[in-house]
């Protein structure tokens, strides 16, 4: 699957580094428990038209994400993302991203019930792939669990903490809400949707066909030795890249 995803790449580069696609969960390590995630997306067919210059737009880009975490506590993980990407045969280092994840409810040592939580997380990417280069995101994850179905939602805050390439004052913050329903359909197996819109400004959302709305059909695999995360996105409308492939890989690791 990470050859079918790579090989995308080779058709196709919107503006942001897309470094992860994923709705956040209550899924958090153990305490003093070790994690690592491999990120891989790519834009088959996607935005070609750079919003100021030098930047790098999706098509044609492979992004390569390795996500290290670690568990503080029951309810506290922090995590450090190291964002790579692949353009017309250049490569990049995007810069760095740190967060810290709170889950104070969750479902339940049987999986089952409500959970929610935080996550907050500081970026230093590259200028080409960001029109500010230092960001700060606050994500809110709510959501409710059973042995066969998975609903989760996010509200996704992101503020501006550097003079921007488009903005030359700071805007209020950016507003986006994220969407996963899944069903189990085997032992280990779940498959279901999720929806990314980005609805622009908080004080004054895009109109509806100037926002990025892109829905994936996705599959989850637990199943050990690499549980993973499959989508295949489709967008909705002018303003989103057309196709995008994700990948979520869980790799063994420890220290």
């Amino acid at each position: 699957m990470a050859l079918a995803v790579a090989a995308c790449a080779c058709e196709l580069a919107h503006a942001s580094l897309i470094d992860e696609v994923q709705v956040y969960t209550d899924d958090i390590n153990r305490p003093h428990e070790f994690g690592l995630e491999l990120h891989v997306n790519t834009t088959p067919r996607g935005s070609k038209q750079a919003e100021y210059p030098g930047e790098v737009v999706p098509q044609g880009g492979l992004r390569i994400t390795p996500e290290f975490s670690y568990g503080l506590s029951e309810d506290f993980e922090a995590g450090l993302y190291v964002p790579t990407s692949f353009n017309a045969g250049n490569y990049s280092l995007g810069g760095y991203k740190l967060r810290l994840k709170w889950v104070p409810l969750k479902a339940g040592a049987a999986s089952h019930g409500f959970f929610a939580g935080a996550n907050g997380e500081f970026s230093d990417i590259n200028s080409k792939f960001e029109a500010s280069r230092r960001n700060f995101e606050l994500r809110i994850m709510s959501g409710w669990r059973s042995e066969e179905w998975l609903v989760a939602v996010n509200p996704v805050f992101g503020w501006s903490l550097s003079p921007s390439q488009i903005s030359p004052r700071p805007s209020s913050p950016d507003f986006g809400m994220q969407y996963k329903v899944a069903r189990a359909v085997a032992p280990g197996v779940a498959m279901g949707f999720e929806y990314y819109n980005d609805l622009g400004a908080l004080r004054h959302f895009d109109t509806g066909s100037q926002q990025s709305k892109i829905l994936y059909y996705a599959i989850d695999f637990t199943r050990k030795p690499l549980p993973f995360n499959l989508g295949i996105g489709r967008g909705l409308n002018g303003a989103s890249d057309k196709w995008t492939v994700k990948a979520i890989f869980e790799i063994p690791f420890s220290l």
